[in-house]
């Protein structure tokens, strides 16, 4: 089940990104900004859901926001334990449907050059990478996806 992140999320939230984004820190050199997000603010915003098992046990996470014509998809993650079972294509996903609802024509996205899973994984969703640009420090890959 996907639902709007409350205020009580938070501790699980942060959890889940330095458990997701932990692997990366020795690759790129420092914390990935997943890692250094302000979730509280996000959630106050009404920017983040969660994606909950049977015991309400959270097993991902995304984060976005409408940005002029499109979504705005700023993170998405899921625990270690929790991978494979579709849960974040399962977010994204929702992401999506969320920008159509909205009457968005597209998803945008960035990922991390060295995060070389996700330049393979956004593809296969449908996402073709639009440019890449150093930004905060991060060398970071673009991409978008037009919703129809």
């Amino acid at each position: 089940m996907i639902r709007k992140a409350v205020k009580n999320d938070e501790a699980a939230i942060r959890a889940c990104a330095e458990s997701a984004y932990s692997q990366y820190v020795t690759v790129i050199g420092r914390k990935p900004a997943p890692m250094l997000a302000d979730y509280g603010s996000q959630i106050a915003a009404g920017q983040a859901y969660v994606a909950v098992g049977e015991g309400n046990d959270l097993q991902g996470f995304i984060v976005f926001y409408p940005e002029e014509n499109h979504m705005l998809l700023e993170n998405v993650a899921v625990q270690p334990a929790a991978t494979g079972r579709g849960i974040g294509k399962s977010l994204v996903r929702f992401c999506e449907d969320e920008a159509r609802r909205l009457g968005l024509g597209s998803v945008r996205l960035y990922t991390n050059e060295k995060m070389t899973d996700n330049l393979s994984i956004y593809p296969r969703l449908g996402y073709i990478e639009v440019g890449r640009r150093t930004e905060d420090g991060f060398n970071r890959v673009f991409f978008e996806k037009h919703l129809s």
